[in-house]
């Protein structure tokens, strides 16, 4: 750094409720958020964000809390590209990192930037890898605050393996592709005990789940965690032949929610 320029700010990644922030009843942001991450929250003025609306309603919250250091019209809310919400920015490529560095210029002038994504954690089942990377490729501190995420809440509330896991997205639309994925992925996690961990869009978590019961072999174990860290949370974690049981267990998920699927051992 020359001598007159000033220090570069910090890029931080700020988890956000799981709820979208949106709900007419959205409890405040220090229900689910460390003191010190609201903190940090609150004194930002840029940010880089899967969505700008629910990025405002985040602020509002954090202001009820702890404040904020500028009003919510006044802060720089710079939305990700569309590319990245449809297709993800996790594998590398010139364009994305190229537009990455922009949304990042802000903090070669010093300003401390907030990545942002609609819940949970940036960069983790959303977008936000390309500025991350940028971030790096700038020299700029990185710096992952403490909050939801709601892939390892499921994890831990499943009791499948913890130690050997991996996260797979979202599986294929199509039956007959979403069948054969299933399968796949079944037979790794029956091999090596390795979990598989997969998310849908709400609307479509009960057409996934009915693929799961449909495709999977009884003795396999399947997990299905709603809704984690809110009011609604709902964890069942059962043999595929206990889930076809007529005792209600599917009828008990929230699965208009946002749920996280398991599968293992």
């Amino acid at each position: 750094m020359s001598v007159g320029q000033p220090k570069p700010g910090v890029l931080y990644l700020v988890p956000t409720p799981l709820d979208f922030g949106m709900a007419m009843d959205a409890a405040p942001a220090d229900t689910w958020l460390p003191r010190e991450t609201m903190l940090v929250a609150s004194g930002l003025t840029h940010w880089i964000t899967e969505n700008a609306k629910t990025t405002r309603a985040f602020l509002k919250r954090v202001e009820s809390a702890v404040g904020i250091a500028a009003p919510v019209q006044g802060q720089h809310i710079t939305e990700l590209p569309r590319a990245a919400h449809k297709k993800g920015d996790h594998a590398p490529q010139a364009e994305s990192d190229a537009q990455a560095r922009e949304m990042l210029a802000p903090a070669l002038q010093g300003h401390d930037i907030g990545l942002v994504s609609e819940a949970g954690m940036p960069a983790i089942a959303d977008p936000g890898s390309a500025v991350v990377r940028a971030a790096h490729a700038m020299g700029l501190r990185v710096v992952p605050l403490t909050g939801p995420i709601s892939l390892m809440l499921a994890l831990a509330a499943s009791g499948l393996n913890g130690q050997n896991f991996a996260f797979v997205g979202y599986v294929p639309q199509d039956a007959t592709e979403r069948s054969k994925r299933l399968r796949e992925l079944e037979a790794l996690a029956l091999k090596t005990g390795q979990t598989q961990i997969l998310i849908e869009t709400p609307y479509r978590n009960t057409a996934l789940l009915q693929a799961l019961l449909q495709t999977l072999h009884p003795h396999t174990r399947l997990a299905v965690c709603c809704a984690m860290s809110l009011p609604q949370q709902v964890s069942r974690s059962a043999l595929v032949s206990e889930w076809k049981r007529p005792q209600g267990m599917v009828n008990s998920l929230p699965l208009d929610m946002p749920a996280v699927f398991l599968l293992g051992r």
